[in-house]
């Protein structure tokens, strides 16, 4: 039976000003320009000082408050000469919902590598094609073969499915033998094992190419067609066995193989533009007093228009208003009030990450004094939240998106924070301080004997962490560490 009932709720909203603090807060410094032109553009009621100065260099770890680059007189004064709080509970208000850009686009600022013009993999191929004397039919079955490769230069369809493509979208009837043989000729390519249908194929592609009356490569070239599972799950000591080779036979074969490339269409073009990381604060020891300072580019110079709170004054005094009068003080009054959320979420912005840095900093003091991660304390978002007085949810921003700059090298605020593992002695410690450990240990181990699971645990023990052997397979993991037989050498 159907009923209808009144209730009373209590709910939390967060207003548009804190909506866009938080867009704003977990924004990196490479796209806080960017969001920044952005407004700009959006909002004619909004100025950049900076813009006046442009020729004029600036630090971009000023030895100041950022604070400081704003101008407290003239902001002030502007402020209380146009009061907009009795605005604030208007309905039309901007809603700061655009995305952010995650590249910097600002032409004065970009500063990229120079990459020299040269052809793609496809066009390397689609080159050699057209050198081969070939009907016009085995043509296009060649260029439906290439287009079919996978950026690592494989072939992942099957034969059937090339000839349906070739029916329907070309209007060539191919038999199967027909595009065997193309394929064929696509794997005599350079790249050396491209148009492979496995990594199987890929290899003996490679080394049928060698030479071939070499008996390294004969041998080779067995482990790869009848023995690749043992080769890969590093089983030596079977393949001696059953090829009959001595240790340093196989090491010759061995190195024959893992000189062969796996991925022939990884030609390391994705490689060549990487997301430039500029640092969100920068570390400085200065005699054992760590200087910690925030990226000028943090605090931008952003006021609001004279000229359009001039505007708004003569719209709002006059006697008489029309229809498009009062749709003009409407949205003169919607601009200057977002330009002046923009520029209080901008300052909040800076307090925030200034607060939390500071505050991480402190904490691990011992650690951006040495670089050394052994002296990493144990640290989770609470422990910085408590001490901030701010949600974990603000710190987690800040820690997944921002970067610190030290005399040891650019972290990311969230590798900073770890968990915390109890010594015999009673002692807290950071898993990372394990983690280092056990990387040195791995680092030293005998490479024809590596340290299994168990014998790192032991380890570990006698070193005073008691730590189960899961876990010490966890942090192995979380490394990319394999396990011992796959980290064995001859």
């Amino acid at each position: 039976m159907l009923r209808q009932n009144l209730q009373q709720k209590l709910l939390q909203k967060l207003s548009p000003q804190q909506i866009q603090f938080i867009k704003l807060l977990q924004v990196p410094t490479l796209a806080l320009d960017t969001r920044i032109k952005e407004e700009l553009e959006d909002n004619p009621a909004l100025e950049d000082l900076s813009l006046a100065n442009m020729n004029e260099p600036v630090e971009e770890y000023p030895d100041k408050d950022p604070d400081d680059n704003f101008d407290k007189d003239d902001s002030s004064d502007e402020f209380n000469e146009f009061n907009v709080e009795e605005y604030l509970q208007e309905d039309n208000i901007n809603d700061y919902g655009s995305k952010y850009d995650q590249n910097n686009d600002d032409d004065e600022e970009r500063k990229e590598i120079p990459i020299a013009i040269q052809n793609s993999f496809f066009e390397n191929l689609e080159q050699q094609l057209n050198l081969v004397p070939l009907s016009d039919k085995d043509f296009q079955i060649g260029m439906q073969i290439i287009g079919s490769l996978d950026d690592d230069g494989y072939l992942r369809r099957a034969v059937t499915s090339l000839v349906d493509d070739l029916a329907f979208s070309q209007n060539v009837f191919a038999e199967d033998e027909e595009v065997e043989e193309m394929l064929k000729v696509i794997q005599s390519f350079d790249p050396p094992g491209v148009g492979a249908r496995d990594l199987q194929e890929c290899l003996l592609i490679q080394l049928r190419k060698k030479d071939a009356y070499s008996p390294v490569i004969q041998k080779a070239i067995r482990v790869v067609e009848d023995y690749l599972d043992e080769f890969t799950r590093k089983h030596y000591d079977k393949l001696e066995r059953i090829l009959n080779m001595d240790s340093d036979e196989l090491k010759e074969v061995v190195n024959e193989i893992i000189k062969l490339n796996p991925k022939p269409g990884d030609t390391g073009e994705a490689t060549t533009k990487q997301l430039q990381v500029i640092p969100d604060f920068h570390i400085a020891n200065n005699d054992g007093i760590l200087i910690l300072t925030l990226n000028a580019k943090n605090a931008p110079e952003l006021k609001v228009s004279r000229s359009y709170q001039d505007m708004f004054q003569h719209y709002d005094k006059a006697s008489q208003k029309d229809k498009k009068l009062k749709e003009a003080v409407q949205f003169v009054k919607q601009k200057l009030d977002s330009a002046k959320w923009f520029i209080d979420a901008i300052k909040q912005r800076q307090q925030t990450l200034l607060k939390t840095m500071n505050a991480i900093m402190n904490y691990q003091y011992d650690y951006f004094l040495t670089g050394d991660e052994r002296n990493l304390r144990p640290m989770i978002l609470k422990d910085i939240a408590d001490r901030i007085g701010m949600d974990i949810s603000t710190v987690s921003r800040v820690a997944n998106s921002k970067y610190v700059q030290t005399e040891f090298g650019t972290f990311l605020l969230k590798s900073f924070f770890s968990e915390a593992i109890q010594t015999d002695s009673g002692e807290e410690v950071s898993n990372k301080e394990v983690k280092k450990i056990l990387e040195e240990c791995i680092g030293g181990e005998d490479k024809r004997r590596p340290l299994a699971d168990e014998r790192l645990t032991e380890i570990l023990k006698e070193k005073g962490y008691n730590i189960a052997r899961r876990t010490v397979a966890k942090y192995r993991e979380a490394m990319n560490i394999p396990v011992a037989r796959l980290r064995k050498e001859l």
